[in-house]
């Protein structure tokens, strides 16, 4: 476990803590929101050099997991059972 992240780190820690509250309460809208803006925040990061390969390539993990996991997670997917 590393006790010192970055501002960096911790932005995208935030971005996730925020996703996974929107997960849990159901509300898809937000968290597709959610993994657009994680997305764009690491490619932001990675073009700009500012985060070390090792740290990029386990936020990419977790963006991946994250998007197998929010496939089909909207509300037009939904199928109504009345």
């Amino acid at each position: 476990m590393k006790f010192f992240k970055s501002s960096q780190e911790k932005q995208l820690d935030s971005i996730i803590d925020k996703l996974n509250m929107d997960m849990s309460n159901n509300y898809k809208d937000n968290a597709n929101a959610d993994i657009k803006e994680f997305e764009t925040a690491l490619d932001s990061l990675r073009l700009a050099g500012e985060m070390k390969e090792s740290v990029i390539a386990k936020y990419d993990l977790v963006l991946k997991s994250y998007k197998e996991k929010m496939k089909g997670y909207s509300h037009k997917d939904q199928k109504p059972y009345w």
